[in-house]
C-alpha cells in the first residue's frame, strides 16, 4: 500500500485504500457492509455557524443507496434566516470525500458533511459551503491559480482549579505539564480530528491562562496545514464540533469566544493563506515575498473593514480588537509583526540547512521549504461563520488581481514597526482603522458589498442577512459605553460564550 495511505490517521482511508478525495458511493457502501456500520449521519452548517445533524438507521441496502444518492429533505427556514417558511424545503446531499467514523457514537456510525440544494436540484445560492465554492472558482477563473487556507483554532478549556503547579498568569505560551493542565485533552482532540480527516500541523498551549471564581481557564490552540480552501473550512467546522463533544464527554467546558473576561487575552481564529499554481506555492520569488503575494495582500487591505462582517460577528469581537492584546486595530501588514492585520510569518528563506547544523551526522536536505510560506489574517475570531470568512478572504485576494495599483496599495500599507509603540504614533495616525462595532462593520460591508457580490459569489440575500444581524446588536457606542464596567463586560461575555 502507498506509504501515505498507511500513515493517514483516518481509518477509512487505509481500509478503502485510496485518499478521501477519491471516495465514491461504491466505496462508502462497501465500507459500511464490511465494517458493521449501523447508522449514517448527515452533517451541515447552518446560519448560526454550527454543524447540524440528521441521523439515519441503515434498514436495508436499498435504503442506504437511496439516502446516499438522493440525500434528504430539510426545513431551510429553521436553518437559515434568509429562507421563507412558505418555500423552505431544501435538499442535503452528502459529500463522500468527507466521510469519517463518529468517535462519539456508541452505535457504529459513519458521518458525512453535506451540501444544500434548492427545489430545482441546483446548489443553494446562499448556502455557506456553496458561497465558498463560488469564491474559489472565481479566484481560479480570474487568476489561473488556486486559493489555499488553514486556520489557527484557539479555545479556552475551563474546569475546577486544582491549585497544583499553577501556571503563570497570561504566560502560558507553549507551556508543558504539570503547569499546563489540559495537554492530554488537546492531544486527544487532535487525534479525533485527524481521524475525521483534519490535516493538523501542531497543537500547543497559548498565552491565556488564569483562575477566576475557583475555575481555571486555559487557552489552547490547534493549528492546521494549508490545503484547498473548501477542505480547510470543512475541517475547521469538524474540529470545533469534535472539541466541544469531547469536552462534554470529559466534563469540561469549552469556549471559542473572542473575549473571555476583562483584561485577559481573547481567542482569535487566524487564517493563513497561500496561492498555488500547478502544485507550487507562489508566495515566494527568489527567497522573498512575491509580487503575487503582495497583490493578494493589497486586495485584503482594500476590503479589510468588510472582512470583519464575516470574521467578527458579535459585540464581544470588538472588545478583542484593541491595542496591546496581540490583536490588530489598524489596516496594515508586515513581516513577523504581531501588531499588524496581515502578518507575513517567518519563512524558511535563509538557505541554511539548520537540521545539518543541529545534527552533524545528517546529510544535506533537499526539502522545498517554499511550500511553507503563507500570509496570516489576524482579525477573525471564533464567532466567525467559517465558510463566509474564508470565502470573503478568497474574494479579497482575488480583488488584488483586479486592481490597477495593487503593488502601490501594498507598499502604502506596509509597516515594519510596532505601531502601538509611542514613538510610532505618526505612522499609526496614517493607517485606516478596523471597525469598532458590529454596527460599524455592517456599514463597511454595505459600502463594499459589490466586491463580494461580483461573480455571483455572495448572494444579495446573504449580504442583506449579515448586515441585518450585525445591526440588530445596536452596539455602535457599546465599547465606549461600558469601558471600565467589569460587570457589564462579564454579562456580555456570558451572553456570547458559546458563539460560532
Amino acid at each position: 500500500m502507498n506509504k501515505n495511505l498507511e500513515l493517514c490517521p483516518n481509518p477509512m482511508v487505509a481500509a478503502i485504500g485510496k485518499p478521501a478525495e477519491e471516495f465514491t458511493k461504491k466505496d462508502i457502501v462497501k465500507y459500511i457492509e464490511e465494517n458493521g456500520i449501523k447508522m449514517v449521519n448527515f452533517m451541515y452548517p447552518a446560519g448560526d455557524g454550527r454543524l447540524k445533524t440528521l441521523n439515519f438507521v441503515i434498514n436495508s441496502m436499498a435504503y442506504l443507496e437511496q439516502i446516499l444518492t438522493c440525500g434528504e429533505r430539510v426545513d431551510g427556514s429553521s436553518l437559515f434566516p434568509f429562507i421563507e417558511a412558505s418555500s423552505s424545503d431544501l435538499y442535503v446531499i452528502p459529500r463522500f470525500r468527507t466521510a469519517f467514523l463518529d468517535p462519539f457514537a456508541e452505535i457504529p456510525t459513519l458521518s458525512m458533511l453535506c451540501s444544500f440544494f434548492n427545489k430545482d436540484g441546483e446548489p443553494l445560492e446562499s448556502s455557506p459551503e456553496n458561497t465558498l465554492a463560488k469564491a474559489c472558482k472565481a479566484f481560479t477563473d480570474v487568476t489561473g491559480m488556486e486559493f489555499h487556507a488553514m486556520g489557527e483554532l484557539e479555545y479556552y478549556v475551563i474546569a475546577d482549579d486544582e491549585e497544583m503547579f499553577p501556571a503563570t498568569d497570561q504566560h502560558g505560551y507553549h507551556e508543558s505539564g504539570p503547569y499546563a493542565k489540559f495537554n492530554d485533552f488537546r492531544t486527544l482532540c487532535m487525534a479525533y480530528i485527524a481521524q475525521a480527516g483534519g490535516q493538523i500541523k501542531y497543537g500547543h498551549l497559548e498565552v491565556g491562562n488564569f483562575t477566576l471564581d475557583g475555575k481555571i481557564f486555559e487557552q489552547n490552540e490547534i493549528e492546521f496545514l494549508p490545503i484547498p480552501a473548501q477542505k480547510a473550512a470543512d475541517q475547521l467546522m469538524l474540529a470545533k464540533w469534535i472539541i466541544r463533544n469531547l469536552a462534554h464527554q470529559e466534563g469540561l467546558d469549552i469556549t471559542f469566544a473572542p473575549k473571555i473576561t476583562a483584561g485577559k487575552a481573547g481567542s482569535g481564529l487566524h487564517i493563513h493563506m497561500r496561492i498555488v499554481k500547478d502544485g507550487k506555492n507562489m508566495m515566494l520569488a527568489d527567497g522573498k515575498l512575491s509580487d503575487i503575494a503582495r497583490t493578494a495582500i493589497a486586495g485584503i487591505m482594500q476590503v479589510a473593514p468588510s472582512i470583519t462582517a464575516f470574521g467578527n460577528t458579535n459585540p464581544t469581537s470588538y472588545f478583542r480588537l484593541v491595542p496591546h492584546q496581540e490583536a490588530p486595530t489598524n489596516i496594515c501588514w508586515g513581516d513577523r509583526n504581531r501588531s499588524v492585520l496581515v502578518r507575513v510569518p517567518l519563512g524558511w528563506t535563509a538557505k541554511t540547512d539548520m537540521c545539518a547544523i543541529a545534527n552533524p551526522l545528517e546529510t544535506p536536505s533537499d526539502i522545498d521549504t517554499a511550500q511553507k510560506q503563507t500570509v496570516e489574517m489576524r482579525s477573525p475570531d471564533g464567532s466567525a461563520d467559517i465558510y463566509q470568512l474564508i470565502a470573503g478572504l478568497c474574494v479579497a485576494c482575488r480583488l488584488g488581481f483586479e486592481l490597477d495599483n495593487a503593488l502601490e496599495v501594498a507598499e502604502k500599507t506596509y509597516v515594519n514597526v510596532n505601531i502601538h509603540n509611542a514613538e510610532n504614533a505618526d505612522k499609526l495616525a496614517q493607517l485606516a482603522q478596523l471597525p469598532d462595532s458590529c454596527a460599524a462593520s455592517a456599514d463597511c460591508l454595505e459600502s463594499q458589498r459589490a466586491v463580494f457580490e461580483k461573480h455571483n459569489v455572495f448572494s444579495t440575500a446573504m449580504i442583506d442577512g449579515i448586515i441585518k444581524k450585525l445591526r440588530s446588536y445596536e452596539d455602535s457606542t457599546l465599547r465606549r459605553d461600558i469601558e471600565g464596567d467589569k460587570e457589564k463586560m462579564l454579562q456580555l461575555v456570558k451572553e456570547h460564550f458559546h458563539c460560532g
